[in-house]
């Protein structure tokens, strides 16, 4: 529950990522659910857009800034923005006050917004003192850390600490949890035969684990790490840490039905 010296409900922009958008809706609804259930006032702006993560790791400076200019207008407003991906979070509460370090107007405003700008599970734990969630998981789960949301963000005992209060769910840790999957955006298109190296350890260790499901925060690295977990025949489901946390894990997982996740 949240904690119980929170005056008023805060009005929080939920920052949808691309992928949540086009390739995970229900991880979008899933985090609507965990913050109205924590208190707060849930608004998704419709004219937001990708957050220029893409543009900006290929090094288009011109683009990266015009959309930073967009969403930060979008989203400058709100109390707080809440993102259900450490890499998306992270660009904004990281990368958006680098890209303006030579302008002062921007830069004033990329601070503002990176200052109230949370992963999900980082703003239910450390923002709204969240302990517990109601909800139930028949399962032994194992946790990936991403690259982005644990070196960027500091996202590690957050998630763990709302999944010890699912009911039914058992945590086996992951070797080399911490270690990269192998998708890094746009470097696995770039060097293709490393990235598949890197995420054939990573399933190794997911299957070694004896887990049933594994979870992680970013869509990214979950849809890498399905498909590749179901072109070497391995049965492990796949899921966002939020549609757990939400009680909404019920539907296909990550890559299984007519969805498009993990088919790369």
């Amino acid at each position: 529950m949240p904690a119980s010296d929170k005056e008023s409900p805060r009005r929080v922009a939920l920052f949808v990522t691309c992928l949540v958008d086009l390739m995970r809706p229900v991880v979008g609804f899933a985090a609507v659910k965990l913050l109205g259930d924590a208190g707060c006032i849930v608004e998704v702006p419709g004219d937001q857009t990708c957050c220029g993560q893409p543009a900006w790791n290929s090094g288009d400076r011109a683009d990266a800034q015009a959309i930073a200019r967009k969403t930060i207008a979008l989203l400058e407003k709100y109390d707080h923005v809440v993102v259900p991906s450490g890499s998306c979070a992270g660009m904004i509460a990281r990368h958006y006050p680098e890209m303006f370090s030579n302008d002062l107007h921007w830069r004033g405003r990329a601070e503002r917004l990176a200052a109230k700008t949370h992963e999900l599970t980082s703003f239910l734990t450390d923002v709204l003192g969240v302990g517990t969630v109601e909800a139930a998981f028949d399962g032994a789960v194992t946790y990936h850390d991403s690259c982005a949301g644990l070196r960027e963000l500091g996202i590690r005992e957050q998630p763990r600490r709302l999944l010890a209060g699912v009911d039914g769910l058992s945590l086996t840790e992951l070797a080399d949890s911490e270690a990269c999957c192998g998708f890094g955006g746009t470097f696995c298109v770039k060097y293709p035969d490393i990235s598949t190296a890197i995420v054939d350890r990573k399933i190794g260790a997911v299957a070694a684990s004896g887990a049933d499901t594994l979870l992680a925060g970013d869509l990214g690295c979950l849809m890498n790490m399905a498909g590749r977990l179901s072109r070497e025949g391995h049965t492990v489901k796949v899921r966002h840490v939020a549609e757990v946390l939400a009680g909404m894990a019920g539907g296909p997982a990550i890559g299984e039905g007519a969805g498009k996740e993990g088919k790369q």
